[in-house]
């Protein structure tokens, strides 16, 4: 079992930045593909980026390309998703997931075996 714990989200101007963090509870998060979805209001879950074990490859949505940045640390079992450039529709709920997966090619959440509970991204124009 791996409990995932999101933080970093909040309420932003067009332009700036925010930087999530998911902190998960187990040591053997290297042995997960993680990835960031994200939700808006009455909209399906999206998927926003994918890396991979060792974090040497990463992949993204389209809208987000060139403007978000995901990473992990496994030795702080911590993944992240830097958000640059926010734009009003960015604005949702974001969540992280663990796939018990080898390569970074996930990006439906029915691949995902684990997820947290979400933090609130707000870009305002």
């Amino acid at each position: 079992q791996v409990q995932l714990v999101e933080s970093g989200g909040g309420l932003v101007q067009a332009g700036g930045s925010l930087r999530l963090s998911c902190a998960a509870s187990r040591r053997t998060l290297s042995s997960y593909v993680m990835g960031w979805f994200r939700q808006a209001p009455g909209k399906e879950r999206e998927f926003v980026a994918v890396i991979s074990r060792s974090g040497g490859s990463t992949s993204y949505v389209d809208s987000v390309k060139g403007r978000f940045t995901i990473s992990r640390d496994n030795a702080k079992n911590t993944a992240f998703l830097q958000m640059n450039s926010l734009k009003p529709e960015d604005t949702a709920v974001y969540y992280c997931a663990a796939a018990p997966l080898d390569i970074a090619t996930a990006r439906r959440p029915d691949e995902y075996d684990y997820w947290g509970q979400g933090t609130q991204v707000t870009v305002s124009s």
